[in-house]
């Protein structure tokens, strides 16, 4: 059940230090030089193929994507309060809906690009994480299928402050919903996402959307562009855009290079250029499984090291594996002794250091 007053922790220091998304080498390299619609299209070809999830993955695949970092509940950006205490926290398998009669009660798949927008459970858009978040259900539900816009009349808001009610932007004056001001940026950049990896579908099957066909709507381009500007890219963002990479290997090019934005759906006609220079966005890592039962294999691609470092800390930052040394880029660890729960896997090198999400079955 849901918990009120579950301590916060302090979030580990050498979390704080990754500020970078990690994109594999060449990843970008076919939207060099584009702007654009041929910008948005280069795009597209590289992002659009990736592995489909069932439905039924999903859950599994929140407890990698969506666990906060102080205590390893569900990050649900629909009660969550940053730099407050939310009203309540998800655990996540036991708070799975599951019934619901109010706030609280249990979180859901929600789709943040609501599903009747582009006909039901239509593959690969049904399942894609990129949309796909745990929210609160009766937050959910109160969302419905509306778009995504600016309140003016709040008819209903959550314990968190997300809103329901008459729209407040020119070109539109339907009920929208709202959300908070510090995840604004994080539903902008996943529209964006959503309007290059599907322009070819149409996402826009219902008129009350925030896209017509695979585009976004003038209205809704310019609000979250807005958005975008306000509310820059966060940790949060960069380690689900790692994340989800690990279980779909696509990733969203609006979180790792957050300019994109403007170069395809605002006035920036300049050519985009990926810069990539550093061993930070070089070098990308694939940890499998997980989750994970015995073992836990990590493989690094141009890495550039000859040692590689690796321990595991619980969510308390207590070292529960000891540091452990490789001489290569592939490392395999046992973590059968491990009790069944999330953790904090670091891999460091001279160069750098690495954090992941690892859940042990």
């Amino acid at each position: 059940m849901k918990n009120i007053s579950f301590p916060f922790v302090t979030l580990f220091l050498f979390v704080a230090t990754i500020s970078f998304a990690q994109a594999p080498a060449g990843y970008y390299t076919a939207a060099e030089g584009q702007s654009g619609e041929a910008l948005r299209t280069a795009l597209y070809n590289i992002i659009k193929t990736h592995t489909t999830l069932s439905y039924s993955q999903l859950w599994q695949s929140f407890y990698t994507t969506d666990a906060r970092p102080d205590n390893g509940k569900v990050w649900d950006m629909y009660s969550d309060r940053p730099g407050g205490t939310p009203a309540y926290y998800f655990t996540f398998g036991s708070d799975q809906c599951g019934n619901y009669s109010g706030e609280g009660d249990c979180y859901n798949r929600e789709h943040s690009v609501p599903k009747s927008w582009f006909g039901g459970s239509t593959p690969p858009m049904y399942t894609d994480l990129f949309h796909l978040i745990p929210t609160d259900g009766f937050v959910n539900s109160k969302r419905g299928n509306l778009p995504i816009g600016k309140v003016i009349n709040a008819t209903w808001t959550s314990s968190n402050g997300s809103k329901v009610g008459t729209s407040n932007i020119p070109g539109y004056a339907g009920q929208v919903f709202e959300p908070i001001d510090s995840f604004k940026g994080d539903f902008a950049r996943i529209y964006f996402y959503m309007a290059v990896c599907y322009k070819d579908k149409n996402l826009g099957v219902e008129t009350q959307s925030n896209f017509s066909g695979g585009n976004l709507k003038p209205w809704a381009q310019q609000l979250l562009l807005q958005w975008a500007a306000l509310d820059p890219v966060s940790q949060k963002e960069i380690d689900r855009n790692n994340a989800v990479w690990q279980l779909q290997q696509n990733r969203n090019p609006f979180i790792d290079h957050p300019e994109l934005a403007e170069k395809i759906f605002g006035d920036d006609a300049t050519p985009f250029h990926t810069g990539l220079s550093n061993f930070a966005e070089r070098v990308y890592w694939q940890v499998y499984p997980n989750p994970a039962t015995s073992t836990i294999s990590i493989q690094a691609v141009d890495f550039q090291s000859d040692i590689l470092n690796i321990d595991i800390v619980d969510i308390m930052g207590k070292t529960v594996l000891a540091p452990q040394q490789f001489a290569s880029d592939n490392a395999e660890l046992n973590i059968s002794a491990l009790s069944p729960g999330l953790y904090l896997m670091r891999v460091s090198s001279a160069q750098n250091i690495h954090t992941f999400k690892i859940v042990k079955q």
